[in-house]
């Protein structure tokens, strides 16, 4: 505890106007995401061996935000598993930049997932009746604790922002008759379009617009005990320039249309997708998950198609993995790190809350951990290692920054990402990814500092523009 204080505070310091304020992670969790002595800029650039270079004036991705997926289960447990003043003390911790760690990008199940307390859609009928008018859908499950919550969130946060993904449309448009299995029926493409429309207008009703939506939640993958469509690319680009995109062009909806949401491994489906030259106009983006496959696909697609955005959307942690440092250093280097240097706009974790059963679930995934565990029986909240490795981004990355130019020093040593905020504020992520503590310089503009960090810690430096 003492000598990782005492490494930051052996950065230079000089009185130049310049100060930079720091947040320090530790693997072995006497730092966690604690403010430290600050440092200052002084004149003159580093030419020592490992130096980051921050340039300002050269700008990538503008950035949304970094979040998490408010499943129905995660609804739930903040609605019922904790009083009001705990609830509004964690929701504060999640999404209040002073008090906690700011998300401010929600992904939002249309209906069940694999962590939802019961099966349903939003337009569930008895079997053997059909609603080809969709009269008689309806949010009203979410108005239980979905979308109180939801506003809650948004008053804490008001530059938060709302991707929505269904696991499932109704199971009478699917070949299995049912959510679990099947694909879309041919005769169904032109309901399900509407069913889209028919939740971002009721939604919108609600004062809670939504930013993005998918298709269908990992459209390769098939499970056999929770929601789940096989949609290939041929379907996602049929669905797309036939009946979504004329669908939200007829209702004036701007909602975004995201393709893919899956693995990194499968980058040729949306490379597939874009591919079509009638789907491709009304196209936004393309999701990842980081289950499978490289971060470095992300930009595979970029470079194909450097007008649409990368969002990722989908990666969870979970008791296959129970090494805080281990944890902390994966989600630094693949997603803070990694995804945003890919071109990511989002970075979305799974599960923002599960119980200390990791749970409730439906099935699939029996061992995930959520970005906090809220114990049922007694109300304890546990902040887990994602809601660090997080927080170094979120709590410091607004909605509207754009990631800049920053070097690393290479793949397993200091590996960096920096952005600048819409208030001109400057933002550099370093992980030391590396087994033994390292020096670094940091060069910006006409000014540099020293530091050093612990092996498998994290920082998060802050300053402002410097008025010339």
């Amino acid at each position: 505890m003492v000598i990782a204080l005492a490494v930051l505070s052996a950065c230079s310091d000089s009185d130049a106007e310049t100060r930079v304020e720091i947040w320090l992670t530790t693997p072995d969790k006497s730092r966690l995401l604690e403010q430290v002595d600050s440092v200052s800029f002084r004149s003159g650039k580093s030419e020592q061996s490992e130096v980051i270079r921050v340039d300002d004036t050269i700008r990538y991705q503008q950035m949304d935000g970094f979040g998490a997926a408010l499943t129905d289960s995660s609804a739930w447990l903040l609605a019922n598993a904790l009083d009001d003043e705990r609830r509004d003390e964690l929701m504060k911790l999640l999404f209040d930049r002073e008090e906690g760690i700011g998300f401010s990008y929600l992904r939002l199940p249309m209906g069940a997932s694999d962590f939802a307390l019961q099966l349903y859609t939003y337009d569930d009928m008895p079997p053997g009746e059909t609603d080809p008018e969709l009269e008689h859908f309806s949010i009203e499950h979410d108005r239980q604790y979905m979308i109180p919550l939801l506003k809650q969130a948004m008053s804490i946060n008001p530059d938060l922002k709302i991707m929505a993904s269904p696991w499932s449309p109704p199971g009478r448009m699917k070949t299995s008759d049912s959510l679990i299995g099947g694909s879309l029926k041919p005769e169904a493409y032109e309901p399900f379009a509407r069913y889209f429309v028919k939740f971002i207008q009721a939604y919108e009703a609600e004062g809670i617009p939504i930013d993005a939506i998918t298709l269908q939640n990992e459209p390769h993958h098939v499970p056999a005990d929770y929601p789940g469509m096989r949609m290939e690319a041929w379907e996602q680009a049929l669905l797309i320039k036939e009946y979504l995109g004329p669908a939200f062009e007829e209702n004036g909806i701007n909602t975004k249309i995201v393709i893919w949401d899956h693995n990194w491994d499968e980058y040729y489906y949306p490379l597939s997708v874009l591919g079509d030259p009638d789907a491709n106009p009304y196209i936004a983006g393309t999701a990842f998950h980081g289950y499978a496959g490289d971060v470095s696909s992300q930009s595979r697609v970029k470079e194909a198609y450097p007008d649409k955005d990368i969002y990722f959307t989908e990666s969870s942690g979970g008791e296959w993995s129970t090494d805080f440092g281990g944890n902390l250093k994966w989600d630094l280097q693949n997603l803070i790190i990694g995804s945003t240097r890919h071109w990511a706009r989002t970075v979305l974790k799974w599960n923002l809350a599960l119980d200390e059963q990791h749970g409730p679930y439906l099935g699939g995934c029996r061992d995930c951990r959520g970005i906090v565990t809220i114990d049922r029986q007694t109300g304890e909240v546990v902040l887990n290692e994602e809601y660090y490795a997080f927080g170094h981004a979120s709590k410091f990355v607004k909605s509207g920054a754009f990631r800049i130019e920053s070097a690393s020093s290479g793949n397993g040593n200091i590996e960096t990402v920096a952005f600048v905020n819409p208030d001109g504020s400057l933002v550099l992520i370093a992980l030391n990814a590396s087994e033994d503590m390292r020096e670094f310089q940091v060069n910006w503009r006409d000014q540099s500092f020293a530091c050093s960090l612990p092996a498998g810690a994290a920082a998060t430096m802050v300053w402002n523009l410097r008025e010339e």
